[in-house]
């Protein structure tokens, strides 16, 4: 193994909390974090640790590497799963539910695989997606949507349609806009541009068309010429004039659309604060040719956060631009980040398949830094992210929606937060525990926040669980 790998596991390990046999990560969990470990790729281990740890929190990794990799190349008594594959292409999901349940019933030690149960969850959402649209039940419709996100993705771009439907049906309009500036921020082919700014001129002011085209060039400059001919197309319709606007002054800013939502605390930063931040005059970036590509990328990879920025200094090609926004986030230079990330995930395809995936999870990781969550929730639905980043992204998501569903005194919506979060992490935090029982007491459920409060307070006693058990117990004798 590379002696860098070594030092970025012993990095991750040194974070890890006591050790509980029971709750420890099998074969299957590991196997993500051995193969990261054997191609060097330090970021994943310290992602992928990050998740482990999230998903055990009482697990403590074994210091020796070839430790970690008896266990994950330990065997365990096979599970056929063909008959279960079988189910899920025939779409009958309670089929394959209840041979995974007989299959775990047999082979304790067996799990199914991450991408099972990634093809399994979508297909029943999507089904219930379905279900609510035909029943115009919109509340259904959301509730799919949020239990698996991915049902907004660029390749399901018709939930986003039927989705925003119903919210104009419910005279929703804001809404059905804002779906409709999500699916435009995100896809970028002509045809879903094209299509979804039609839909949405049904339900839009002209003021607002403006701006979800301004959104539609920036995701996708080459589309400009169709977007032209469309605006002067519904412009006209609308009894306007025509004037046209020329594909050479559409925005080529590489900078992130302002959040729609941002969080109470968190001012939005304007359309132009992170290109200002950065300095860099991105737009004219060829892919490759600046020398210092390689020295960036392994002070990158190194941690040496300071010595990248120095050295990457005005970048002169997206592919050290692409390192140096890495450099930049560790350094919590956030909107310099974003500029980067964004250009590249827009102009950097070619510099390898998986870099303008992995840029859009740096642009969702800026956003949650900005607490702008829904702009990263957005991206996060229509980006093929890797289990790990998918796990750290809609984790911090979560987060900041259930904080914030608490300090807009809508209690029983950050109760449903804090609950999937703990599903998806397989543990919350103290903090977030806390929160979760005191939004129970304000949602008229003191049984369930003395019960909260009390599994705290047996965990570790302080004066806070202590305080929180007298003043439930208190309403209660006084119901």
């Amino acid at each position: 193994m590379a002696a860098g790998a070594a030092t970025a596991l012993a990095l991750s390990l040194s974070c890890a909390g006591p050790a509980m046999a029971q709750n420890a990560p099998g074969a299957e969990d590991l196997r993500a974090l051995i193969y990261y470990l054997d191609h060097n790729d330090q970021r994943a281990v310290q992602a992928e640790m990050r998740r482990l740890r999230a998903q055990f929190p009482q697990w403590t990794p074994p210091s020796d590497v070839a430790d970690l990799r008896a266990v994950g190349q330990s065997t365990t008594a096979s599970v056929d799963t063909q008959p279960i594959w079988a189910r899920l292409e025939r779409q009958d999901y309670a089929g394959a539910r209840a041979l995974i349940d007989a299959a775990r019933a047999r082979v304790p030690s067996w799990t199914p695989d991450a991408e099972m149960i990634r093809v399994m969850e979508t297909g029943e959402q999507q089904q219930a997606f379905d279900a609510a649209y035909g029943a115009r039940d919109l509340n259904a419709a959301i509730a799919a949507v949020r239990r698996v996100p991915a049902l907004m993705r660029c390749d399901r771009i018709n939930n986003a349609w039927r989705l925003a439907e119903l919210y104009a049906n419910a005279d929703q309009n804001g809404n059905a806009v804002t779906t409709y500036r999500g699916v435009l921020g995100s896809c970028s082919r002509s045809a879903d541009a094209v299509s979804t700014l039609e839909k949405a001129n049904d339900v839009a002011s002209w003021d607002e068309m403006q701006q979800l085209f301004a959104v539609a060039r920036q995701t996708a400059p080459s589309n400009a010429a169709a977007l032209d001919q469309l605006e002067e197309r519904l412009r006209a319709g609308r009894g306007g004039s025509a004037a046209r606007r020329s594909s050479t002054t559409a925005s080529t800013s590489a900078s992130a659309p302002a959040p729609t939502a941002p969080a109470p605390s968190a001012p939005a930063p304007s359309a132009s604060a992170p290109v200002a931040n950065a300095g860099i005059p991105v737009a004219s970036l060829p892919l490759r040719g600046d020398g210092r590509a390689s020295r960036v990328r392994s002070l990158k990879e190194q941690g040496n956060w300071g010595a990248c920025l120095a050295e990457s200094a005005s970048p002169r090609s997206l592919d050290v631009l692409y390192e140096r926004a890495w450099c930049a986030y560790n350094l919590d230079r956030t909107g310099e980040a974003l500029a980067g990330f964004t250009a590249v995930a827009q102009r950097g395809g070619a510099l390898g398949s998986d870099v303008p995936r992995d840029s859009r999870f740096g642009m969702m990781l800026a956003y949650l830094n900005l607490n702008m969550t829904e702009e990263a929730a957005r991206l996060a639905a229509s980006t093929n992210l890797t289990q790990s980043q998918r796990v750290e992204v809609e984790t911090t998501i979560l987060d900041q929606r259930g904080v914030r569903a608490y300090l807009q005194n809508d209690y029983g919506q950050a109760i449903s937060y804090f609950n999937a979060l703990e599903t998806l992490s397989g543990s919350l935090r103290r903090d977030l525990a806390m929160l979760r029982g005191y939004s129970y007491l304000n949602n008229d459920q003191p049984q369930r926040a003395l019960e909260e409060f009390t599994r705290l307070n047996n965990e570790l006693s302080t004066d806070e669980t202590r305080s929180a058990i007298s003043s439930v117990r208190g309403i209660m004798s006084g119901l």
